[in-house]
């Protein structure tokens, strides 16, 4: 279901606070519950601001770690006041002294990078910083990004397949980041990418050209006006999804990168991290260059993806629950699952490795 030896993203790093006990809210606090392709865990920081992460699951009965609350490097689990150490190893029972030496608790890697938290969910000696994914966080200096985030009762390859293949912009969010005019409708379902495929990622590029501004951006340009749009995205295991995304006024060209004056230059950085094989936790963000940056724009174009994203949420939750009634139902291809289908084989790819070496170790 889930490729262990993987980077998984948790959150953004200003989730994670150094408070001692937890706020009303889950989404940010002292001790942060996630679960992550399967696995539950928690993430709090150390007084140093170093973050650990645990499994959130007390050795003793299995109860929440994330229940408990920070106690220097460690945690106290308040059920029966057991405290462990950043380490995983329980440094004190009350009413015990001798302390057993499977009372400990599992430590993951974890990485910050970019605003984002990494979490290694596989084998902790395989754990390669090399393979965390580029992005541009809000603390890049040259661009200014604004950050969001949704939960999404989907499974996670769902989210795949939508974010590989981007002609349904001209159907779903033909109010938000596509439009509804027929000559944007043409383009977007005419688009032919170019894909490169690598070990870890698949790289996608193509240009949508003399079309209008996307709906969301088109009270800020006269009616009629029409650019050529650049689409660079690098979509890495298991899914984050960065995208440069450039617009340029039209050059009236059909062919070859666009020449027109440059009028927004931008990056949006996702990443979907399932928690189970039905929801996933969708971390997402977009900002433009301070070169062609205007007030207010950048936050203009976080807000529209939280739109868009809702209106991907509304089909692939219901889509996912189709899917589950009728495993089985016999689907039809189509021209437009060429992106969806390469980086889904990729992921197979990897899940069917991960699944040959495990049963090579037990044998």
């Amino acid at each position: 279901m889930f490729v262990k030896n993987a980077w998984y993203n948790a959150g953004w790093d200003y989730m994670f606070t150094q408070s001692q006990k937890n706020g009303l809210s889950q989404e940010k606090g002292a001790l942060v519950a996630r679960k992550i392709a399967g696995e539950r865990v928690v993430l709090y920081r150390k007084p140093t601001g170093q973050l650990v992460v645990l499994e959130d699951r007390c050795p003793h009965r299995q109860a929440a770690l994330s229940l408990g609350q920070k106690e220097g490097d460690g945690i106290r689990c308040l059920y029966h006041g057991m405290r462990f150490g950043a380490d995983g190893k329980c440094n004190e029972i009350p009413g015990q002294e001798t302390i057993p030496e499977r009372a400990c608790v599992r430590v993951f890697p974890v990485v910050e990078k970019d605003n984002w938290v990494w979490v290694w969910m596989g084998d902790p000696a395989k754990a390669d910083e090399k393979l965390i994914p580029h992005a541009v966080g809000p603390s890049d200096p040259d661009w200014n990004v604004k950050t969001s985030q949704m939960h999404v009762k989907a499974n996670y390859r769902l989210e795949i397949a939508n974010l590989a293949d981007l002609t349904h912009l001209a159907w779903i969010h033909r109010d938000t980041l596509g439009a509804p005019d027929l000559t944007t409708r043409d383009r977007y379902t005419h688009i032919k990418p170019k894909f490169t495929m690598l070990s870890h990622a698949m790289r996608t590029e193509y240009y949508v050209r003399s079309v209008p501004i996307n709906s969301f951006l088109s009270h800020l340009f006269p009616p009629g006006m029409l650019f050529d749009l650049e689409f660079d995205i690098m979509h890495t295991l298991p899914c984050t999804w960065v995208l440069h995304f450039r617009a340029f006024v039209a050059d009236g060209k059909d062919e070859g990168a666009p020449t027109g004056q440059l009028v927004a230059d931008t990056w949006t950085s996702q990443a979907v991290t399932p928690c189970d094989e039905d929801e996933v936790d969708y971390y997402y963000s977009w900002g433009a260059s301070k070169v062609c940056e205007f007030a207010g724009l950048s936050q203009l174009l976080c807000d529209n993806l939280d739109d868009a994203f809702t209106e991907d949420r509304h089909v692939l939750e219901a889509q996912h629950v189709r899917m589950k009634e009728k495993p089985n139902f016999p689907m039809v291809d189509i021209i437009h699952d060429a992106g969806p289908g390469k980086m889904l084989w990729l992921l197979d790819k990897h899940l069917k490795g991960e699944a040959k070496e495990a049963a090579t170790v037990t044998a």
